[in-house]
Formats: C-alpha cells, structure tokens, sequence
C-alpha cells in the first residue's frame, strides 16, 4: 500500500528540493507543487528508495497546487500537506496501518496539532465523520484513498482556498463531497503531523472579507440551510468585537456574501 505526500508550498527557492524534504520530514514518495515566479521540475531520491519531485509554476491557488499534485499521483493512498507541516517519524506505517484496520475507509482524518499545543493522549477509537461534524477538519489531516476520489471524480475547489476570490473552505467542499458521493470518511485518534507556527496566507483577522467568503462558503455546500449555518457560527464565536464586527453586522456580512454566490452582487 504506497502512500504518497501531496505537498503545497510556496516561493521555494530554486535547488531546495531536498531543504523542503528535511524541514517537513518527509519519509515517503512525495510530489511537491511549489507555487512561485518560475517554471521547473526537480527530482530527488531519497535514501535510495522514495521518489520526490518538485514541480515550481507560475500560478496560485491551493486548490489549484493540490489537483496538480493529484494529478500526477501514482499512489494507493495520497496525503495532504501545507509547507508548516511536520511529519512524525513512522507516519507511513501509521497510515497503512491504519488503513488495514479500518478495511472499508475511503478517507481517514488523522490529528495534526500545533507543535506548541501539548498533544493529549486519547484511547477513543476510530469514528465515522457524516456531514454535521466534518467542517472542523483541515486538508493536511486527511489521507485518501486515491482510487476512490478517482472513481467519484472529486477534486479540491479553484474558487475556494488561499489564493482564489474566497479565501478558504476548500478543505470543506472536499471533505462534504466525498461523504455526499458515498465515500466512507473515518476519523483516526493518531498524530499524523504537528504544524510549524506560520503566518497564514489568507486569514487577516476577523475582517469584512472574511464574514462575506464564510457567507458564500456556506451557501455553496448548504444552498437550503446557509441561514441556520450563518446564525450557528456566529453562536459558536464570540470573538467577533475584536476586530471591530459585531454579530449583527458579521450575519449582514455573511448574508452579502450568499448574494455574491448566488450571482445577485459582484464581490467589490
């Protein structure tokens, strides 16, 4: 059962294949799509067993860098990865592993903490995730099985995510149409990885843009319900007024937003 890293970074410099592959701790086949100012493929071949390629083009969009890497993909199964992720040491075994326990998974989330967070250990054993608990998880937590995204032709968004008009929920759309098209997505209580501290590359605070994105986020993965969604997010989060948006104004916002998805305002 190969098991091969998807990996999206960004303005790498030329020649650092292998600085790329140290820093993530990458111990498996790897495609890497560096998003930057040039054209080129580098090739390495760690300890004389993995296959690397790093494929630098000019272009943006994380959705856009993790269909290029899936395209390219010859791997049973394909994990996720953002340029701050760091892998534990046995993540391959762990994965197959994983994957031979639950016999009937498409997709397993696994955890992926901040490396400054204390992991806590848990017992709790691997669990269905269904449509009403899968928007938590983020793209670098999940590991698939690349036939059955194939067979269901199901790829990430080129509207949603760092780098397109929406700033993020492309890990959303992916996640929801996989369960939608009758993939079967477990999660996993194993660390797959911990995340480097990062300045993120699309959330600047809880601004204007973000209410509207979260707004039209919501109106494409729950046409009939982006109201109640609207209105329980705002519940969930109580931080709002710190950025200077109160709830009111964050639900006119997110309102704006599935007008401008449903094609009735432009996006200023």
């Amino acid at each position: 059962m190969k098991v091969q890293v998807l990996a999206s970074i960004m303005n790498e410099p030329k020649n650092r294949i292998k600085q790329v592959i140290e820093r993530m701790h990458i111990a498996s086949d790897a495609i890497i799509i560096n998003q930057c100012e040039r054209n080129d493929v580098e090739e390495y071949t760690l300890n004389d067993t993995y296959k690397i390629k790093m494929l630098s083009f000019q272009e943006k969009g994380v959705g856009l860098s993790r269909n290029n890497a899936l395209m390219r993909s010859d791997a049973d199964i394909v994990i996720f990865a953002d340029n701050d992720v760091v892998y534990v040491d046995d993540y391959v075994s762990m994965v197959q592993e994983e994957f031979e326990k639950q016999k009937d998974a498409d997709m397993i989330v696994f955890r992926v903490p901040k490396i400054e967070e204390k992991a806590k250990e848990t017992t709790e054993k691997n669990k269905r995730v269904r449509l009403y608990n899968c928007l938590k998880y983020g793209a670098v937590r999940f590991a698939v099985k690349r036939e059955s995204i194939n067979k269901k032709n199901i790829y990430f968004s080129l509207l949603f995510g760092g780098g397109t008009t929406y700033g993020s929920g492309e890990d959303s759309i992916f996640i929801t149409e996989c369960i939608r098209k009758g993939l079967k997505v477990y999660h996993s209580n194993k660390i797959l990885g911990y995340l480097m501290p990062n300045e993120s590359t699309w959330f600047k605070g809880y601004n204007e843009k973000f209410f509207i994105d979260k707004g039209a986020l919501f109106q494409c993965l729950f046409p009939r319900f982006s109201t109640l969604m609207s209105l329980q997010f705002i519940m969930r989060h109580k931080n709002f007024t710190a950025d200077g948006i109160n709830a009111l104004y964050a639900l006119k916002l997110m309102n704006k937003g599935k007008k401008i998805w449903k094609g009735k305002m432009k996006y200023d």
